[in-house]
């Protein structure tokens, strides 16, 4: 990807439970440079796994939802 690109992915989770209507968006990443920011995650299996299985290596994915002084002592890239 072009380091001036940006590509945002989200997940989103609509519909209707019962009598409660859901919209929510459990994951969120963003495509910068050549790194995966992973803005959001709220599912059960953390898709920062998956991620790592599909090959990008940890190097290559930025925590973007910890903070930046934290982000040295994750093992994954930082900003």
């Amino acid at each position: 990807m072009h380091a001036d690109r940006i590509g945002q992915y989200l997940v989103l989770d609509l519909g209707w439970n019962g009598d409660k209507y859901l919209h929510a968006t459990p994951i969120h990443l963003s495509a910068i440079g050549d790194k995966v920011w992973v803005q959001y995650d709220d599912t059960e299996e953390s898709v920062v796994t998956d991620l790592m299985e599909a090959g990008i290596p940890r190097e290559n994915i930025v925590l973007g939802f910890r903070h930046p002084k934290l982000g040295q002592h994750t093992g994954f890239a930082v900003a």
